[in-house]
């Protein structure tokens, strides 16, 4: 697609989510309706899991409650969803990355290299997170219902193959408007953009930006492939997505409803890392059969330039050295 179509193809996308927004905010003064909005694109992992939540849940919600979902930033991008939480003309969101600017514990997730594989993160999730992380997040009014998966995060670039954090001196990466993120990639020597998902095609097309760093899924469901050159599989992050109500709408839902949606949400959360996972080695083989280059970077040489991150960690955030010995110890 051309760079006019694209711009066309955005503001289009623009247009229909407004028109979209105004239908779901007087959808969502129906008593029994729930809207769960999204900024994930649709067919990434966060989209697809958030599609069997909802059809899962309106299988066993009957008539009690019906849950409407739109995806792609049809209704805003996260910030503005986490603020229409609280407005109550959004029921449910899925907020990733940005969650540490609500909850500064959630910080956890964006120190590199702490998750090494699907299963650590399951006693990370049991042992860390739901006694200390999340509780953070009702402090400031949000209500998380489970924890699902994002992904193993990998670099992409048009620059050169990303092997030691060296490679990355001066190349412009896009990240998450995450302050971790930033400092990490800082300290990588890279030149840190954050920028929103929906804005990313295109400032690759027109090199705005040189690179990213995502997982598979997201890679591949925005079509980042058709503008990148290098796929560099760092894993450096696991990102968890976390599917989330205002306190105040949770505590007003009906029981019955609050308990089919929490336990529903918890039983996705394993669909989703075995979607991930699967999704993982599928993705791999077809963007290297579409012409991305790609290489493995060395992660000892990764993990020892990572160390600044944990001190950091530890030094600002409130009993932050004791989650990262939680969390570490997890991998024994």
């Amino acid at each position: 697609m051309t760079h006019t179509g694209r711009i066309r193809k955005l503001i289009t996308a623009v247009a229909f989510g407004s028109i979209a927004s105004m239908s779901a905010l007087a959808t969502a003064n129906a008593a029994n309706d729930i809207v769960f909005a999204i900024s994930a694109e649709h067919g990434s992992l966060q989209a697809n899991t958030a599609a069997e939540f909802t059809r899962l849940a309106n299988e066993r919600l009957g008539e009690k409650a019906t849950v409407k979902l739109f995806d792609s930033a049809q209704l805003g991008k996260d910030k503005e969803l986490m603020q229409r939480l609280k407005l109550g003309t959004v029921q449910i969101t899925l907020p990733s990355s940005t969650m540490p600017t609500i909850a500064d514990k959630f910080a956890l997730f964006d120190l590199p290299f702490l998750v090494k594989d699907r299963d650590q993160l399951a006693k990370i999730e049991e042992s860390v997170f739901w006694p200390t992380v999340a509780p953070q997040a009702e402090e400031s009014g949000y209500k998380i219902l489970a924890l699902w998966e994002n992904g193993f995060r990998q670099i992409t670039n048009n620059a050169r193959p990303i092997n030691v954090p060296a490679d990355l001196d001066g190349i412009k990466l896009r990240t998450p408007q995450s302050e971790w993120r930033v400092a990490m990639f800082s300290s990588y020597g890279a030149n840190p953009t954050p920028m929103a998902f929906s804005e990313v095609f295109v400032g690759l097309q027109t090199g705005v930006i040189d690179g990213q760093e995502n997982p598979l899924t997201n890679i591949e469901a925005a079509k980042l492939n058709e503008v990148q050159k290098y796929l560099t599989l760092s894993g450096h992050i696991y990102s968890p997505s976390y599917p989330t109500m205002s306190v105040a709408a949770y505590n007003d839902l009906d029981p019955e409803v609050r308990d089919i949606l929490v336990k529903t949400a918890r039983e996705v959360a394993l669909w989703s890392r075995d979607a991930g996972a699967k999704a993982d080695k599928q993705l791999l083989d077809e963007l290297a059969a579409g012409g991305m280059e790609v290489n493995t970077a060395d992660r000892a040489a990764f993990v020892e330039a990572s160390k600044p991150i944990y001190a950091k960690f530890a030094s600002e955030i409130d009993g932050g050295q004791a989650l990262v010995d939680a969390a570490l110890a997890t991998a024994n």
